[in-house]
């Protein structure tokens, strides 16, 4: 079982994600899914997927 709080952690601490910069739900929803995907492929480019 994994845990979800290093993501945050990541964002919060490496990212600077400490607010939202856009108002209203459908702009900070996407907001966040972006950094989710960043999160994502930062992940994916350490672990060498894509390399080969």
């Amino acid at each position: 079982m994994g845990s979800v709080e290093p993501v945050f952690a990541n964002l919060r601490h490496n990212k600077g994600l400490r607010h939202f910069t856009l108002r209203g739900q459908t702009k900070v929803d996407a907001q966040f899914k972006l950094f989710c995907l960043v999160h994502n492929i930062e992940k994916l480019a350490k672990a060498g997927y894509g390399t080969r």
